[in-house]
């Protein structure tokens, strides 16, 4: 079995997530535009079901994926006299992953729950009003007063307004980008964790890895140095 050339063509299979990483950034992009341009609610609503679409095809090429690895490894592990049909054993294996998918692995997909957060938010701060509305114009324009007032801009760490914030997935406190990431480096380089910087948080262990852009906070910085 030329195994080097099934590795080669799992590479390529793996290559093609980036593809669909690329689509569900384009898509989220969009989504936050529309909301910041007050476009109507059924437009921004597509844009979720594209985002569900994606992860269902990020969903699918990671069962095919696994089910080819999984085949793979046995066949290594076993060492049989007699070359076994891979496309069999593969198809076979597929259908049992696939057997286990449910609605919820959509939902759970990462960069579906960071548009939907990050959706959320975008919401909060640019609010659509439209004729159907319950609520009056004088209080839409009170909420978002005070959701303003109640945002923090300031970085933590800086005590400066953020440029680039990035929420901590873990604790939710945000910081701007460049300042968390100096920390983090220098004390890893002493072997050291890092606590988080907001006064009074828990979290020890603050990682690269946990931290997000926040875009929604971002582009209400921006649109309120705009005014």
């Amino acid at each position: 079995i030329l195994f080097n050339t099934i590795d080669t063509a799992l590479s390529s299979l793996k290559s093609s997530q980036s593809y669909i990483n690329s689509g569900m950034d384009i898509a989220t992009k969009i989504a936050f535009d529309l909301v910041e341009s007050f476009n109507d609610e059924e437009d921004v609503n597509s844009m979720e079901k594209v985002m569900l679409e994606y992860a269902a095809m990020d969903r699918e090429l990671n069962n095919y994926i696994n089910a080819f690895e999984e085949t793979v490894n046995q066949v290594k592990r076993e060492k049989p006299e007699n070359i076994p049909d891979l496309e069999k054993l593969v198809e076979e294996k597929l259908t049992a992953i696939e057997s286990e998918n449910s609605d919820s692995d959509l939902q759970s997909n990462e960069k579906y729950m960071y548009f939907m957060d990050q959706l959320k938010e975008m919401k909060k701060q640019f609010r659509h009003i439209s004729d159907n509305d319950n609520e009056t114009i004088e209080q839409i324009d009170e909420d978002i007063a005070v959701t303003r007032s109640q945002m923090n801009f300031i970085c933590p760490i800086t005590q400066m307004e953020m440029k680039r914030p990035v929420r901590n997935k873990v604790c939710g406190h945000i910081y701007e980008e460049e300042a968390i990431l100096e920390i983090i480096q220098s004390r890893k380089q002493k072997k050291k964790k890092v606590r988080c910087p907001k006064m009074g948080c828990s979290h020890v262990d603050v990682k690269g890895s946990d931290l997000v852009p926040d875009e929604a906070l971002k582009r209400v910085i921006d649109s309120q140095n705009k005014q």
